[in-house]
């Protein structure tokens, strides 16, 4: 009993050896008690003047071209951006005649990053930018992004309406996007500028081209809303969210169903058909194949003739149609047997009604004057007043 009790480890022992982790690929780990949760990882520190002493082997540079309406803003502009890269070790050019920017390293380059940030800077000039905000690119932590939207849709109209639509009344819905994003945004022509951390930078190409493919802003801008308000939960940070976002679904109309349709058996043989005979056959049959080239010949020549006489006949008759008389109609008159019998005492009645109107118009034409047809002109004879009217 002493031997086994002496082989156990005592308690000191075993709170000494570190806990190893449960599990096949946690077999060899170990704690490190010195890496905390406070310490950021993928934190890019600063680069200084004194890290890189020596001057870069190599020049590099960088070019862009900029529109012509953009080089009255940028001659202004210009003496500002040499001032802000020669802090920095980089040389500029402006080319008029060309209409290019470029951007070069020198001997007092001292950041290797720097220049890959200048030509970010000459790209948001030249896509309209204003130089306040072009130049936050030169910060750390601050990277662009130019989105192409303008091969997306290939009605113009379309593109004009949904391109409105991503700017929003009044710049509203560009707005509330870069509130949301911590980006700056810039809509011109067919690009989409934006600036700011690269996470926001992802959100807002998401937005930009679901825009331009029919799905309203105003979605992605309520999950962003979610997305912040669960954000400051400190209980959520390693769960799901997926059951607190909205999903947002295109209405369509429930497909009807369709009848089950019996499929009918076709009659068909159950065997193909028979092949159908050759020429050779044919000809066999009839004899024609065994003869010569010049009794097929005259056979074709007779055969031939017999169906242009056919024809000819045809068009005779035709044509002689043409010369006989067509059949004349026989009208038939049918008088309409009146079966009234008038008698003729009606018949002396009203011949007597006639001969009584004509002698009465002849009387008042006799008696007729002019003085009729005359109009009388009225009388200046003043009415006597009676004694009942003067009272």
């Amino acid at each position: 009993m002493s031997d086994v009790e002496d082989a156990r480890p005592s308690e000191d022992a075993q709170e000494a050896q570190p806990v190893q982790r449960p599990g096949k690929k946690g077999k060899y780990r170990r704690d490190k008690p010195w890496d905390t949760d406070d310490i950021e990882h993928w934190k890019i520190e600063e680069f200084k003047p004194t890290d890189n002493t020596a001057p870069f082997l190599e020049e590099s540079s960088f070019a862009t071209l900029f529109p012509k309406y953009r080089e009255a803003y940028l001659r202004e502009v210009w003496p500002m951006v040499t001032s802000a890269l020669e802090q920095l070790g980089v040389a500029c050019v402006l080319d008029l005649i060309e209409g290019s920017m470029t951007v070069k390293t020198t001997r007092k380059t001292w950041d290797p990053y720097i220049i890959l940030k200048a030509r970010d800077l000459i790209k948001l000039l030249a896509r309209s930018v204003p130089y306040q905000q072009a130049i936050k690119v030169l910060q750390d932590g601050i990277a662009c992004d130019i989105i192409k939207i303008g091969n997306i849709l290939r009605n113009k109209e379309r593109f004009v309406k949904r391109r409105q639509r991503l700017i929003g009344p009044n710049g509203n819905t560009l707005k509330a996007v870069e509130l949301l994003t911590n980006c700056y945004v810039m809509v011109q022509g067919n690009t989409v500028s934006c600036m700011g951390p690269h996470k926001g930078l992802k959100e807002v190409r998401r937005i930009v081209i679901d825009c331009m493919k029919n799905i309203h802003p105003i979605y992605h801008i309520k999950e962003l809303m979610i997305k912040r308000e669960l954000a400051k939960d400190p209980k959520l940070a390693h769960e799901s969210w997926d059951r607190f976002l909205p999903k947002f679904r295109k209405p369509t109309a429930p497909k009807q169903k369709k009848p089950h349709r019996k499929v009918k058996k076709s009659d068909r043989p159950l065997f193909p058909p028979a092949q159908a005979p050759r020429k050779e056959d044919l000809e066999m049959e009839s004899g024609e194949y065994f003869l010569s080239k010049t009794q097929k010949d005259a056979a074709k020549m007779e055969k031939k003739k017999e169906a242009q006489a056919e024809n000819s006949q045809k068009r005779r008759e035709e044509r002689e149609k043409a010369f006989v008389a067509p059949v004349e109609k026989i009208v038939k008159k049918t008088k309409q047997e009146s079966n009234e019998t008038i008698s003729i005492e009606d018949l002396k009645k009203k011949f007597q009604d006639q001969a009584a109107k004509k002698r009465k118009k002849t009387e008042d034409a006799k008696t007729e004057s002019v003085d009729d047809f005359l109009i009388k002109a009225p009388s200046k004879k003043k009415k006597q007043k009676t004694k009942a009217d003067a009272e």
